[in-house]
């Protein structure tokens, strides 16, 4: 028990039991109003990037306008297709919902990390952790639950008895499991560098800017991690699964009311929960670049974790309101042929130094990377043969198949 939380190694008394209420009660109420602000915070930002406006009459500054929508959507009418699989089409948007609040349980919102601290607060008291619960395997949980609102997508579409739908549901079986693999190597850098897997303590070893495990991985895993998490996220450009110009809606064209409410509300959750993820593994979490005055250690941390967010959430807009979305055959060769063997690569590199330069001595280090590198060019030449050899392979069998004076084998009838 102590492992999920400090507060519990004296027993469930009631003291500590209200204290988990109310940390249960604060995160449930942070997914909620950061979604409906993250939602605001788009369309602002959005509209200011294409010289527009954008909402403000709900409310100061359009605030409100989220909650406006969310109040009409529960009085639409909800649609059930003739031909939908009643329950499965029922259950698909809190598989996508919900998991988005359970990651939230794992993260690390706040806490004194300085100097060596381990990220304890007290309240009442009682040692406690400004986080639901730090379990052994924290992040492990955090991918599980990221599949499962994937999962929310795919049965959505399967469920709806539609094939344009379908059609978004499979392309979101196939994203998935293209980009999973990329994230999954990108994130087995940082336990690497980390040495564990409770996110309290990847926290914890990241108590210098230098020791940020963007930086001690050497970028290139923050970097794969941050488009393999957009791509999973469904986030311009790789929003295929609801590609309005050939699905109609996607995965969600027969859903409504409150029902396509949830998903729309799924879909902001989630850039604010992989963002706070984000910040986690790579940025420190709550650990900040300077001590700020007067403010307590446990509040600073919390001060630096929304300042980071915050950076995550307007990169996100960004990207939305910048680039043009991605042709499946481009998302899936970005996916297989470049971000799955960089990351594996790189993956290598850095268990390669670990093991053979555990000190850091700089003649060994270069050594181990001189070898590294003529290994990854000796496999991406082969890598390379491959590809090509597959690609005029496809093109003969196409010619054959197309050209009457062609047998299969390419003689000449």
């Amino acid at each position: 028990m102590l492992a999920l939380d400090p507060l519990l190694d004296g027993g469930l008394l009631w003291t500590p039991l209200f204290i988990i209420i109310a940390k249960v009660a604060i995160i449930f109420v942070l997914g909620l109003v950061s979604t409906m602000l993250m939602i605001w915070y788009e369309r602002k930002v959005v509209s200011g990037m294409h010289n527009r406006i954008g909402p403000n009459k709900a409310g100061p500054w359009g605030i409100l306008q989220s909650l406006a929508d969310g109040i009409k959507a529960f009085f639409k009418e909800d649609l059930l297709p003739s031909r939908a699989d009643r329950f499965v089409f029922r259950l698909a948007p809190f598989l996508s919902f919900v998991p988005g609040f359970l990651i939230w349980s794992v993260i690390p919102l706040g806490g004194d990390f300085s100097d060596g601290r381990d990220g304890t607060v007290e309240i009442f008291g009682h040692t406690t952790r400004a986080q639901l619960a730090d379990p052994p395997i924290g992040i492990l949980l955090v991918l599980a639950l990221s599949g499962i609102a994937v999962y929310g997508i795919m049965l959505a579409g399967w469920s709806s008895g539609s094939k344009y739908p379908l059609l978004g549901a499979v392309r979101a079986s196939a994203q998935m499991i293209s980009y999973e693999a990329a994230l999954g190597l990108s994130l087995a850098a940082v336990l690497l560098s980390s040495g564990t897997l409770s996110t309290a303590g990847i926290v914890a070893r990241q108590d210098s800017f230098f020791d940020w495990n963007v930086i001690t991985t050497g970028i290139v895993p923050f970097v794969i991690f941050l488009i393999a998490a957009t791509a999973e996220l469904n986030r311009p450009p790789f929003d295929l699964v609801e590609a309005e110009q050939e699905l109609v809606g996607g995965f969600n064209t027969e859903y409504s009311g409150i029902r396509f409410a949830l998903f729309f509300l799924a879909e902001f959750m989630g850039v604010v929960t992989m963002s706070a993820v984000m910040v986690t593994l790579f940025f420190g979490g709550p650990q900040g670049l300077f001590d700020i005055p007067i403010i307590p250690g446990a509040i600073e941390g919390t001060l630096w974790f929304f300042v980071k967010l915050m950076g995550f959430l307007y990169l996100y807009v960004w990207l939305r309101a910048t680039l043009p979305r991605l042709r499946y055959d481009q998302l899936m060769d970005l996916g297989w042929k470049i971000l799955i063997p960089i990351s594996l690569g790189w993956f290598l590199l850095l268990a390669a130094l670990r093991e053979f330069s555990p000190d850091g001595d700089f003649v060994t280090s270069f050594r181990v990377v001189l070898i590294s590198f003529g290994v990854a060019t000796v496999a991406l030449g082969l890598f390379a043969a491959a590809l090509k050899v597959s690609a005029r392979n496809r093109f003969d069998a196409y010619d054959a198949e197309n050209d009457p004076t062609r047998t299969r084998k390419g003689a000449n009838v």
